[in-house]
């Protein structure tokens, strides 16, 4: 009977993970509650995949409020009312966002959703009622409300006094434990059925409690000794038994009652974590779309390959056949859309990521990466099991990127005439490091000067003192708490469904709706993202090819890669290290790697940006590469399996599809399986059970083979160390 329950995504004022909130309710036998982040709707995803671990029924909604001042909750019945929720909270914040005089986000009332749930808080009301016309000659709310839309601005953000009468049937009062006597001397006690209990869940502990004080000195940027109360929650907002509250709401069985009776008509979203969501088709049928992306391949085969052979023929058909089976074409269509409209521009990009394994990127012009010269592993980038296709990224120059995503938004066949199924992607920052310390020790007092002094020496030599103990000691537990929203680098969601069924919408600077989930949830939830990324290099590119017209009267075409592979003034340029201005190999440790392999291909050059990464570092392989690349007699592999899979590297482990090849064939995982390790060794999966259950089911595959113990600790060790780091191999060329 928990109708408002927050986690730390209620930024600087919840405690609690969304899988802390989880756990909360399964100890204390909860099996069912309500998510309602202040304003925000980014734990929402994340816990309702978690939920049936906990075998826990959450239902979502939102917490609308004014800074700390509540005005009302909004609870959704359905994916519906989850809609109207999020399109709602999105026209608040955009609105606040804008600046507007005198204009607060949230206002007094909800406006009239159709499949949600309205909560207002008995003791704001009271409040208000107090502070607010005593001889209130204002029209009754009821009139001033539109369906969906907020209501007339004058009257909206005024405080007419609320009565049982102006409450849709869908709204309630939210009758906390500390209301109670008050309610005894109020008329609302005479229309128990609009009440409902209310009993914020912010804490478990004395200990969050501390945290979320903390949290809100950061917030107002004051000390934590002039915090007011006013911008604290009660100490009072845990989650209780069943039994507790039915025990303190005893004398008004039917607020129980009620408050059942409003759970029990909410659903459990479906999101179809399995379900892509992006946009299904480019054109108007998935017919379409592969006559399209069939003839774009054909226009793309004459310009990369004039002369065909079969290799060229039996790869293309196995693309295109995975890619029409898992319906990736309107993906493949509309990022062949993207490039075009830069190239009718002008504009220079480069495709990369592991998109440059494919033979049909290659051909719509995506990327200028060969993957039948470099022999890639299509699978690194969509395999069978796949159920998302992973995300192209492709670079402009920082002066033309801005055009190419208004064009996305606003101009393009998608973008156009979908505008509420198209937005960016957020980031969380999180409080780490330094970051955390330095918030700590203003909010504490601590002058610039001693904050700045604050170091592991001053912890461990035992010469703390009580103050700088309790920042180290809040610092920890704040560690990788969200502390407010970002933009992602460049990923852009095109849905099929407005956005707005899955997240709220905000808007930064720049004007274009910014999701309030992460790329790991949209990953979950079925998203693939465009990444529209900037590369100052390419400016820089482009002045050289207008120089090189000026001067020469040629025109060069920089995608005709094969071209520059050729020049022999390049290559000695390689060989010699003589690589300043060229991004990515002019660092003095790319140049001294380089000068070491004494370099002289485009291969050596894919081999060793891969190499210099620190996973391969780490291992120390980095260096047993360089002695095997120069002396063929210490090219050993640990079984008959590494050589075939990794004879180019000298059985060493260099790109990411290694970690996918020797776990699907020696480790004899599938291909989905295989992915899912790469992946969980990245970092962002690997607390994760499913990438635990995986590396199981690898060592008991192992040892099923009858492999030797020390070989499969030695396998592991090298996927492991390096596995997070290494770059795909396509990523890499």
């Amino acid at each position: 009977m928990h109708l408002n329950c927050h986690t730390y995504f209620s930024f600087k004022f919840g405690t609690m993970s969304p899988e802390a909130l989880l756990k909360e309710a399964g100890a204390k036998g909860v099996g069912k509650f309500v998510l309602t982040d202040i304003n925000n709707t980014s734990a929402v995803l994340d816990l309702v995949r978690l939920s049936p671990r906990y075998k826990i029924d959450p239902v979502v909604g939102i917490d609308f409020r004014n800074g700390i001042q509540q005005q009302f909750i909004g609870i959704a019945k359905n994916h519906e009312g989850f809609h109207e929720l999020n399109q709602f909270l999105s026209k608040c914040l955009q609105d606040g966002e804008a600046g507007l005089t005198g204009r607060r986000a949230v206002p007094t009332y909800a406006p009239e959703f159709q499949n949600a749930f309205v909560i207002y808080p008995f003791s704001t009301l009271i409040k208000e009622e107090r502070a607010a016309f005593p001889e209130n000659k204002n029209p009754s709310h009821r009139g001033m409300r539109q369906s969906g839309n907020v209501r007339d601005e004058q009257k909206i953000f005024s405080t007419p006094k609320l009565t049982a009468d102006k409450l849709n049937e869908n709204e309630f009062i939210g009758i906390k434990p500390s209301d109670l006597n008050r309610l005894r001397f109020s008329p609302w006690k005479n229309h128990p059925e609009k009440l409902v209990i209310l009993t914020p869940v912010t804490f478990r502990t004395k200990t969050d409690f501390n945290i979320h004080r903390l949290l809100r000195a950061i917030d107002n940027n004051i000390l934590l000794s002039k915090l007011p109360w006013t911008e604290q929650a009660s100490p009072d907002e845990i989650m209780l038994t069943e039994e507790e509250l039915e025990s303190i709401f005893s004398v008004y069985p039917q607020i129980i009652q009620n408050t059942k009776k409003l759970l029990d008509a909410c659903e459990i979203i479906d999101f179809e974590f399995d379900q892509s969501k992006n946009k299904k088709y480019y054109t108007e049928s998935i017919k379409e779309d592969r006559q399209l992306l069939l003839q774009l391949c054909e226009e793309g085969m004459h310009y990369r390959y004039p002369t065909s052979n079969p290799e060229i023929c039996k790869r293309f058909q196995k693309e295109i056949d995975l890619i029409s089976d898992k319906n990736f074409t309107s993906y493949f269509l509309i990022n062949h859309d993207i490039v075009r409209y830069a190239r009718s521009k002008n504009y220079f990009y480069v495709g990369r990521g592991s998109g440059a394994n494919s033979m049909v990127a290659y051909l719509l012009r995506i990327t200028d990466v060969d993957p039948i010269e470099l022999d890639l592993y299509f699978e690194r980038f969509i395999n069978p099991s796949r159920k998302n296709p992973p995300d192209f990224d492709i670079d402009f120059s920082w002066n033309e990127r801005d055009d190419v995503i208004d064009y996305i938004f606003y101009r393009s066949p998608y973008g156009e005439n979908y505008k509420d199924c198209i937005a960016l992607l957020a980031t969380y920052s999180e409080m780490k490091d330094n970051a955390v310390i330095r918030e700590l020790g203003k909010v504490f007092g601590l002058p610039k000067a001693e904050i700045d002094s604050l170091s592991d020496n001053i912890i461990h030599s035992g010469s703390a003192d009580h103050i700088i103990s309790l920042i180290i000691q809040y610092g920890k537990l704040l560690y990788s708490f969200p502390s407010h929203r970002g933009i992602h680098a460049g990923g852009i969601l095109i849905s099929e469904k407005p956005i707005t069924y899955y997240t709220a919408l905000s808007n930064p600077p720049k004007g274009f709706p910014l999701t309030q989930f992460s790329m790991q949830e949209a990953e979950d939830v079925g998203f693939a993202k465009y990444d529209i990324l900037s590369q100052r290099g390419l400016g820089k590119i482009k002045d050289a090819v207008v120089i090189i017209k000026q001067n020469t009267n040629q025109d060069i075409d920089i995608h005709d890669v094969k071209r520059f592979k050729e020049d022999e003034k390049a290559r000695e340029h390689l060989q010699q290290a003589k690589l300043m201005g060229c991004f990515y190999v002019e660092s003095p440790a790319m140049r001294m790697l380089l000068t070491k392999l004494k370099a002289s291909t485009y291969l050596d050059l894919v081999a060793a940006s891969s190499i210099i990464r620190p996973g391969v570092a780490q291992s120390g392989m980095m260096q047993e590469y360089i002695k095997r690349f120069h002396d063929p007699s210490r090219r050993e592999y640990a079984h008959p399996i590494m050589k075939k899979l990794m004879e180019e590297t000298f059985g060493i482990m260099v790109y990411q599809e290694d970690v996918i090849k020797v776990a699907h064939h020696f480790g004899k995982l599938s291909l989905a399986e295989a992915d899912k390790l790469r992946r969980g060794m990245g970092g962002k999966y690997k607390g994760r059970q499913e990438f635990l259950e995986v590396k199981e089911k690898f060592f008991s595959n192992c040892r099923a083979e009858s492999y030797d113990e020390k070989l499969i600790h030695e396998v592991w060790f090298q996927m492991e160390t390096f596995g997070g780091y290494a770059f795909a191999k396509g990523h890499s060329a």
